[in-house]
């Protein structure tokens, strides 16, 4: 049996940590195998794998948005919940825990609706064509349906690793996983339903997780349990989940508004060869941070609840170790991108121009990526330290404060004498205009430098502060 929360206040912080760290990170490698697993089949269907590989692309943003608000309920209350645990207030953690559940079902619903009135207008806007937007529909339809699915799966599986079961929490989304997996060839190929097969395996496998979550938070093995007398949302506790919520919603949810800005301005200066590649630029992002985002998640549990019993000193050194450990996987991720692009690229196409184009723009787009963990690891801390309003700033900053503007602005001002000394002839004979397609990617790199610094200066200035006060 998966040791306790009481655990979380003994023994040994780093394998503790890792305890925690390794099956969070394989759950958010798994997770995202929903839909990585999904465009690597549909990259590879005969004839039509390219252009419905971009129209699947640009369902990401409606994707993300999903799953950003599931992270604004789980990843808003989860921590809240350690931290009273902390303090050996039960109660009020199953109280934030039934508030978070009944939330989740009342945004699934209204989400579920909107995107079925309004999706085709939407993936327009977030850069689908006359090409790609059957696709597009074909997949959303199906995949809208299961919103419910991946709210519960997604918000209330973190409930389950903050009491430091993270195994249990690692094998919610393994069943889902494995179930895709064996599904998508199934539908895709077998029954001939393509991007539709691809959506109605991901929901199904999704639905599985969904009843593995709720039969775990209502059966004997856990500590907090979902309460008939709490599931309707207590306004006061739902509006402090949402406070510390919004930082992590934030910083998914502006995956679509991002995507939407690249791929706009992409579909204007390099069509669809630019969208396509910025489709696996963006997949290849998500699935490389998983093990840093799996990181920190682990350490979590370990923060908050520490935080809460006033133990500082186990909760600068969780904080130390999640560190060094962030910044030496992105450092080597980093290394991986410079050196041996294709090993990554290959998986999503095997159209050897397509690749080309795709290994350049992503030795530019993951250019800072060295640097990365620490900024990460810093706002993760400030989220499990119950620390809104600086995560709320962290959040909007690398996005919408940097990234979007460079995006708009950058193409504008770098002219061809200086792009074209960094695009390779043949790939500069693929657009329009080179120099803006370079200047787009270029944005992403500049956006996360500007991020680490002013993220690593916030840190310096507030850890000890935020200790010295202790635990509201």
């Amino acid at each position: 049996m998966e040791k306790d929360t009481n655990n979380l206040g003994q023994g040994s912080i780093g394998a503790l940590i890792f305890r925690l760290a390794v099956p969070a990170i394989a759950a958010q490698i798994i997770n995202l195998l929903y839909n990585i697993v999904d465009r690597m089949y549909i990259g590879h269907i005969p004839e039509i794998g390219k252009t419905a590989l971009t129209g699947v692309g640009v369902t990401f943003p409606i994707i993300m948005i999903i799953s950003a608000f599931s992270a604004l309920i789980g990843m808003g209350g989860a921590p809240q919940a350690a931290i009273k645990m902390g303090k050996g207030d039960y109660k009020s953690a199953e109280k934030i825990l039934g508030t978070c559940f009944g939330t989740l079902v009342i945004i699934s619903v209204l989400l579920t609706a909107f995107i079925l009135i309004f999706q085709r207008n939407l993936l327009m806007i977030f850069g689908g064509s006359e090409n790609t937007i059957g696709y597009a529909v074909d997949y959303l339809t199906i995949y809208s349906i299961g919103t419910i699915f991946v709210q519960m799966v997604l918000g209330l599986n973190m409930f389950i690793t903050c009491q430091g079961f993270a195994g249990t929490g690692m094998a919610t989304t393994v069943i889902g996983a494995v179930l895709n997996i064996i599904l998508d060839p199934i539908f895709i190929y077998l029954f001939g339903m393509g991007v539709q097969g691809a959506a109605l395996a991901t929901i199904i496998s999704q639905a599985v997780s969904c009843i593995w979550v709720l039969k775990f938070l209502t059966g004997s093995k856990t500590t907090l349990k979902i309460k008939k007398e709490y599931i309707i949302p207590d306004k006061a506790i739902a509006l402090g989940v949402i406070s510390l919520g919004v930082s992590p919603f934030i910083m998914q949810s502006t995956e679509s508004l991002i995507t939407v800005c690249f791929n706009s301005s992409l579909q204007i200066y390099g069509g669809d060869t630019a969208v396509g590649a910025m489709t696996i630029l963006s997949s290849l992002m998500q699935f490389a941070m998983l093990p840093v985002m799996g990181l920190t998640q682990g350490c979590q549990p370990v923060i908050s609840f520490n935080f809460g019993a006033k133990n500082n000193d186990r909760v600068r050194k969780a904080f130390k170790i999640v560190l060094a450990s962030c910044f030496i996987f992105t450092f080597t991720l980093w290394l991986v991108v410079m050196l041996v692009p294709q090993i990554l690229i290959s998986a999503f196409t095997s159209d050897a121009q397509f690749i080309e184009v795709t290994k350049w723009a992503l030795r530019i787009y993951m250019g800072t990526t060295l640097f990365f963990g620490i900024q990460t690891a810093c706002q993760q801390t400030f989220i499990a330290l119950g620390q809104a309003k600086i995560s709320v700033f962290l959040a909007i900053l690398r996005k919408i404060i940097l990234l979007i503007p460079l995006i708009i602005i950058l193409p504008k001002i770098i002219g061809p004498s200086f792009a074209l000394n960094f695009i390779p002839t043949e790939i500069a004979s693929l657009f329009t205009h080179p120099e803006k397609v370079f200047a787009v990617f270029l944005a992403e790199p500049i956006a996360d430098a500007g991020a680490v610094l002013c993220t690593s200066i916030l840190f310096k200035l507030n850890f000890k502060k935020i200790l010295a006060h202790g635990a509201k």
